[in-house]
């Protein structure tokens, strides 16, 4: 090969490894079939990365971002239950064999899976159910798929934790104790697992986004409580789940490997 072949084609595997930094990796995302989990996973697939799409019921919606995917697979899991949530990595470490990325754990793991209480009760008339289900979901199901993230991803370099909290932790509005409770609890454990993790060049990470148009924000709202997170926004607008998607995916890539243990929030200067 003439040596302007040679410089063209290193030229071009350059390229191409700046454009897909996640090339050859698996990445775990809860929560994956709307809102912003859908857009982070569409966000990591387009960085290269092989997807294992958690979801909890939409399953249509999850099947069609499957099929739109190069490298995807759903993975139906109730991230309450231990059984489900290993499932998902079992998914990762035997869907991808034949692609080069499979044969271990996933070298990414997205917590994201959320749920709201959507009447927004005060303290004083929270229901326990309600507040039950809140914390199964969001701190139970984070706290079992941050454990077997830690026991699971692998190391040695590329091995990303990145939990989706809020920015509702800094604000702290009323109407949402037990979810912003649940959010602040996922917080702490995830600073303190980047600590635990010496050694293994494994990070962790939040990523804290304010008020996003997606289903859950909108559920309950009226449009004068939509119309307040507007304008009390500097940015002047709602976020976006593609606002959200591309921080996470900063976050997943080699170049992000000196921020750990970090919480980050984006949301237009919400707080």
């Amino acid at each position: 090969m003439a040596h302007a072949d040679v410089a063209a084609v290193a030229s071009a595997t350059a390229t191409a490894a700046a454009s897909q930094p996640l090339a050859g990796r698996v990445a775990i995302v809860t929560g994956a079939s709307r809102g912003i989990g859908r857009a982070i996973a569409s966000h990591l697939s387009s960085l290269g990365a092989s997807l294992v799409l958690g979801y909890a019921s939409s399953t249509a919606d999850a099947a069609a971002l499957a099929a739109s995917l190069p490298r995807a697979v759903a993975v139906r899991a109730d991230v309450s239950d231990e059984a489900g949530v290993r499932s998902l990595f079992a998914a990762a470490e035997t869907s991808f064999s034949n692609s080069g990325a499979g044969g271990g754990g996933p070298h990414i793991v997205v917590v994201n899976a959320g749920v709201l209480d959507d009447t927004y009760p005060t303290v004083a008339t929270t229901k326990t159910e309600a507040f039950d289900r809140v914390v199964a979901v969001n701190l139970r199901g984070a706290f079992l798929c941050l454990r077997e993230a830690a026991n699971r991803v692998r190391r040695g370099g590329g091995g990303r934790i990145v939990a989706v909290t809020s920015s509702v932790v800094g604000s702290l509005p009323a109407g949402y104790a037990a979810y912003t409770a649940t959010k602040a609890a996922v917080e702490a454990l995830v600073r303190t697992m980047a600590k635990e993790l010496k050694g293994t060049r494994i990070t962790a990470n939040c990523v804290a986004p304010g008020a996003t148009a997606t289903d859950m924000f909108f559920a309950g709202k009226s449009e004068e409580m939509v119309r307040r997170n507007v304008v009390s926004n500097p940015m002047e607008r709602l976020g976006e789940p593609g606002d959200i998607a591309p921080v996470v995916g900063f976050l997943c890539t080699d170049a992000a490997e000196w921020v750990n243990g970090q919480v980050i929030r984006a949301n237009g200067g919400y707080v």
